[in-house]
Parts: structure tokens; sequence; C-alpha cells
């Protein structure tokens, strides 16, 4: 068998081994951008606005603790003095108790029970005076609603002359410290009697022909 030259027109028309043609993928195919310009434009958008979003939340959120940190440096500032404010009223409520365990004044009593009383009765003003400059004051729950949230009831009584629930005593008043409950008032509470019960509970009577 004669032997097959290789002429110039066939090294041409042989395919070169490992050069991929332009615009062809390995399956012969042509390729093809991963993403238009458009796409990429709208997905960083997109990405600002999620960054944006966090960026808002997380300020909001330093705001609030920013905030939380000054109401509570605030409220120490203010309230600091609590456990001794209340140790102070302690004192305040002894010269109450001490003056009213002086006789009511009478035409012609002794002179020094006269000065007695006056002398007491000028240090509590004085005392009541500094504490209010400091924000501590008191307040007489008598004849008023009872308020379990400034009022602790120690006893409760039938009475036809006080209207039920209200406070007919107070053995204590209701300190406060700036508006904050600090120690609440002892007091007694009006109940009604078991007659004015009794005639609320019966309907009355139709005395019409």
């Amino acid at each position: 068998m004669p032997d097959q030259k290789t002429t110039p027109e066939t090294v041409n028309d042989a395919p070169e081994q490992g050069v991929e043609t332009p615009g062809m993928n390995e399956t012969g195919g042509e390729t093809l951008e991963e993403t238009t310009p458009e796409a990429r434009i709208e997905a960083l958008e997109a990405e600002v606005a999620e960054l944006k979003d966090r960026w808002v939340r997380s300020e909001a959120e330093n705001q609030n603790i920013r905030a939380r940190a000054k109401r509570d440096v605030e409220d120490a500032r203010q309230y600091a003095i609590q456990k001794f404010a209340r140790d102070v009223v302690e004192a305040a409520e002894n010269l109450q108790r001490g003056l009213a365990s002086i006789p009511a004044k009478t035409e012609g009593e002794d002179t020094l029970i006269t000065k007695l009383r006056e002398g007491i009765e000028g240090t509590e003003r004085s005392f009541i005076n500094i504490l209010e400059r400091h924000g501590i004051t008191c307040e007489d729950p008598t004849g008023k609603p009872f308020d379990a949230n400034l009022h602790q009831a120690m006893a409760e009584q039938p009475s036809d002359q006080h209207t039920p629930g209200h406070v007919m005593q107070s053995w204590t008043p209701a300190w406060l410290l700036k508006g904050r409950l600090l120690k609440p008032a002892m007091v007694v509470v009006a109940k009604g009697t078991p007659e004015a019960d009794a005639a609320k509970a019966s309907p009355g009577l139709d005395t019409t022909v």
C-alpha cells in the first residue's frame, strides 16, 4: 500500500489540540455572561439598602441604651438617699408622737408645758421644711379612699360616719421621696355597719296602693 503523505492542506484542516475556539464552551455551545450590568447594579443597591437598614437599627438600639443609662444614672442620683431618708422620717414620726403625747392646751396651764409644746412644734415644722427641701414629703390619708399603693391597712372597723373603703384614721402619714413611695401610711379603714349592709341587701317596701 502506498504511503500517505501529509500535505499542507491536510495539516491546516486538522483541529489544534487544547485550543478552545472563542465563543465556544466545552459542550460546543456559546458562553454567556453570568450577570448583566443591570442585575449587578440591582444586587449592589439591595446590599446597600440592607446595610443601611442594619445601621438604622443599630443606631436606634444605641440611642435606647444611652437613654436607659441616663435614666439609671438620674434615678441613682435622686434616690441614692432612699435608705437614709427612710430612717430620717422615723425621727419625724417620733417628733409627731412626742407632740401628740402632750396634753391639749388649756387656759391657765403650766408655763413649762406651754413652752415645751411650742418648742416641739417649732422643731417639727423646721424638720419638715428641711425634708421638703430635699424632696421628702408626707401625706395625711384621713378621709381619702384606701389606696394599696400608698396605704397599709392595720385594721378595718364598721362606721356609719365614714364612707366604706375610706381611711377613717391614720396612725402615720404616707412618706414619699420625689413622688416615689418611701413608707406607706398605717391606716384604719372604714367598712359598712351591719344595719347599712342589711338595708342595702333588702329591697325597700312598696307602700303605694
